[in-house]
């Protein structure tokens, strides 16, 4: 796997682990949604400041987006599609 696709495999696992869509994520992270699409594909060379606000928005540090990937892990699992529940109190 190359370091784009380390990368994007990463950040796909951490948003859907976080409960983020590409769009919350773009949103909160100011870059364009179809971007981040992109980025997880291993499509984009990202730099240093978008890895920043990526890993800012899913409260991580920059380097988890470059863990080592186990070749025999299934890919992580898509969110639910639809609208998410909205809390209570907001």
């Amino acid at each position: 796997m190359d370091v784009r696709q380390t990368i994007g495999w990463n950040l796909r696992r951490l948003r859907v682990a976080k409960g983020l869509s590409q769009e919350r994520l773009a949103l909160e992270a100011e870059i364009d949604r179809s971007y981040v699409g992109r980025v997880e594909r291993g499509m984009e060379n990202v730099t240093v400041a978008t890895l920043e606000a990526f890993a800012g928005v899913l409260s991580v540090n920059v380097s988890a987006l470059f863990a080592e990937i186990d070749p025999r892990a299934p890919k992580p699992k898509p969110l639910r599609s639809g609208r998410k529940q909205k809390e209570p109190g907001r």
